[in-house]
């Protein structure tokens, strides 16, 4: 099984947790697509009703194009699940994301969910957080510089993301910057995500700690749950 195989077979076990008149959380990036529309599938074929919350543009076109009904977060009085991806997951299921760019948002609708589901491959299963990714920051442009230097701190290095496809940094649906920052290691994660947070001109960190309910596995023998 490859890595896209594993990611929709992950999404596909997710699938199992959605029931009539739910609210849902819709996540960002790869994995979290393959939910997207899987979900389409079964509100098509099936009639379905429940509603989506999308964490980012490119997930709220896809629930568009797959014909999921879509609510704002105000709209909702509450978000019974959220289904998103990540790029580290450790021993005790504390997450990094952000790769996407859209950490702000998903951390605002998956903290708020009843029940928060992350989809990964084996792959993403690390022994301790920041072993192979960089923490994603979301900072306001005019403190960018000042932000990264106050980052070292921490025993850690902090880069400027840059777009692939125009000139200059990648800018969020909140116009704001990205820095990926890369730690010697992360003792505590809850305690990182804190202390990033409380450094003035950070708007979210990429750290997710002590957040998700059950990550599902997707790997070469098939699927796996793991649950707090």
């Amino acid at each position: 099984m490859d890595v896209e195989a594993m990611k929709r077979a992950a999404a596909e076990e997710a699938l199992k947790f959605v029931e009539d008149e739910m609210v849902v959380g819709l996540g960002t990036g790869s994995t979290a697509s393959y939910f997207i529309e899987l979900l389409g599938k079964r509100v098509r074929e099936e009639g379905l009703e429940v509603y989506g919350i999308p964490t980012s543009y490119q997930s709220r076109l896809l629930a568009i194009e797959n014909g999921i009904p879509l609510l704002s977060l105000d709209q909702a009085d509450a978000i019974d699940i959220a289904v998103d991806g990540a790029d580290e997951v450790d021993p005790e299921l504390n997450l990094i994301k952000g790769r996407g760019a859209a950490l702000t948002m998903e951390k605002i609708i998956e903290y708020r969910a009843g029940t928060f589901i992350v989809l990964v491959d084996e792959g993403k299963l690390v022994s301790r957080l920041g072993e192979r990714a960089a923490v994603p920051i979301e900072v306001i442009p005019a403190a960018w510089r000042a932000i990264a230097e106050e980052i070292e701190i921490f025993n850690a290095t902090a880069e400027l993301r840059m777009a692939k496809n125009k000139d200059g940094p990648v800018v969020t649906e909140n116009g704001n910057f990205i820095l990926d920052a890369r730690f010697a290691k992360i003792e505590d994660p809850l305690d990182m995500e804190v202390e990033l947070n409380t450094i003035p001109g950070v708007v979210e960190n990429g750290i997710f700690a002590d957040i998700a309910d059950v990550v599902i596995v997707g790997g070469k023998e098939g699927v796996k749950r793991l649950e707090r």
